[in-house]
């Protein structure tokens, strides 16, 4: 019988263990999971833990429930002004390329590896997805930012990739079980998951930001909880549907993330520490669902298969949907170079475990394994690939302005925040010519480590994040000056 007592004493020694190891990744240049990979798997039967487990089917509901808080999280941090010029872009890199990565993996499985055609094809659909997440985490560490769109680009399609791999598999798996479709049945069904994913995401996301200004819960403290439930309704209304789950939330996470409701800050604070621990408990599960010693009979075609990903699959599935993007190709090689596999994959992988496919667990530990040399072997490469094509530029700190005013439902003032976009038509002008609202005052400006209290004659820079307040009925006028872009920005 489980012990609740010694559990919970596991659990929080691997939590805060993982925690500790962070150091580790920003001091090496290794992503995060996969140190909190290796912590699972240290604590699993076959390291000095010894704990015993193989629950493909818990560590599946643990990875769906954590990527619903992480997408969520990711969507509240997106800043729309910034990912509006490369949309377009993103969602090319989203659907054709992940079917261009996926294909080309399945061809080479079948034909130069020898598997069986099902198994070479759900090869490919389970790793066609990126994280980019563990690329800006080694960026972060190296102190390197990236020039011009890069950074919005890779993060959209990291967001919105996730759905089309999740398609994929399942469709195969579906069709491995006798479930056979028509390609205009395929298409048809794919049309309605991302159809009905888009659609509950942008009804669900204008509802929440209407209910978050309405509700009066007696405590503030209510308002992560309303928000936190919201996210897991919106993932779970629209899969019952047959919907796209992920893509729902992570919109509706979008749109709260460029809208204004009461608590924003203290939300988006308490998501933040919520998507580090979701990252914590998926890929530790994920570590100790592995036995280490199955991984040796995979070591060769995990490698063969990750070289295959990174020089071949990866840059094909990038500069085909790029070929008429107007972007420099130093830009498109950098892109094709930073396809991280993450979570997604490993979590894809325990499909077929649970639905006993044939050479199940095969086809898991060879996942698991090029899911570490992925991040193991680009990982530290990232920010000398950046160097190298001369798209790095200097980390400059964001520091969010630590205002704590916010405005009540009764109240008609409110303080907002708004980091100035690199390509902002603000970016080199004094505030006095923003042609802000007479009744609207930015009154914090942070710049790096430097906090400030402007005037009129303040020149704004790119990265500078700054407090306004404003009259609510202002809002929407402000934020079109913050996301207005210099002419030609799309074009570059």
């Amino acid at each position: 019988m489980l012990d609740l007592n010694a559990f919970l004493l596991v659990g929080a020694i691997l939590v805060l263990v993982s925690i500790a190891i962070t150091r580790l990744s920003d001091n090496m240049g290794v992503p995060a999971l996969v140190l909190f990979l290796a912590i699972g798997m240290l604590a699993g039967s076959e390291g000095p833990g010894g704990i015993y487990f193989d629950s493909a089917h818990l560590s599946q509901n643990v990875g769906i429930v954590a990527l619903i808080f992480i997408l969520f999280a990711g969507g509240l941090d997106t800043d729309w002004a910034s990912v509006r010029p490369v949309l377009w872009k993103a969602v090319n890199l989203a659907t054709a390329g992940v079917v261009i990565t996926a294909g080309v993996v399945a061809l080479f499985a079948v034909y130069v590896l020898d598997l069986p055609v099902l198994q070479g094809l759900l090869l490919g659909a389970i790793i066609s997805s990126t994280d980019a997440a563990a690329v800006f985490l080694v960026l972060r560490s190296k102190n390197v930012s990236l020039k011009g769109t890069l950074k919005p680009l890779l993060e959209l399609e990291s967001g919105s990739n996730d759905p089309m791999a999740v398609f994929l598999t399942i469709t195969i798996l579906q069709y491995a079980s006798g479930g056979t479709q028509s390609v205009s049945g395929l298409l048809g069904l794919f049309v309605l998951q991302m159809g009905l994913g888009g659609v509950c995401g942008l009804a669900f996301g204008k509802l929440y930001t209407y209910l978050a200004n309405r509700i009066r819960p007696a405590s503030q403290g209510i308002y992560p909880v309303f928000t936190l439930a919201f996210a897991v309704l919106t993932y779970s209304f629209t899969a019952i549907l047959n919907g796209s789950g992920f893509l729902a939330v992570y919109l509706v996470g979008i749109i709260a993330g460029n809208s204004e409701f009461i608590h924003k800050r203290s939300t988006k604070r308490f998501f933040e520490g919520l998507a580090w621990l979701s990252q914590i408990t998926m890929f530790v599960t994920l570590g100790l669902l592995v036995f280490p010693s199955h991984l040796l009979p995979v070591v060769g075609t995990g490698l063969l298969v990750s070289a295959l990903l990174m020089f071949v699959a990866r840059p094909l599935g990038v500069l085909v949907p790029l070929a008429f993007a107007k972007m420099k190709w130093r830009e498109k090689l950098f892109v094709s170079w930073v396809g991280l596999r993450g979570a997604v994959p490993v979590i894809l992988a325990t499909f077929p475990l649970i639905v006993n496919f044939p050479g199940a667990s095969h086809l898991f530990n060879l996942v698991f394994f090029i899911v570490l040399t992925s991040a193991l072997l680009q990982g530290w490469s990232i920010p000398l690939v950046a160097r190298l094509l001369r798209v790095d530029a200097p980390m400059r700190t964001t520091q969010r302005p630590t205002v704590e005013f916010e405005g009540t439902r009764e109240s008609h003032m409110e303080t907002v925040d708004f980091l100035v976009p690199y390509n902002a038509a603000i970016v080199g002008r004094p505030i006095v010519e923003l042609g802000l609202p007479q009744n609207s005052l930015i009154v914090l400006l942070t710049r790096g480590d430097n906090y400030m209290v402007p005037n009129g004659g303040t020149v704004l820079e790119k990265g500078d994040a700054v407090v306004v307040l404003a009259c609510k009925d202002d809002l929407s006028k402000i934020r079109e000056i913050f996301a207005e872009q210099q002419v030609g920005s799309e074009n570059s």
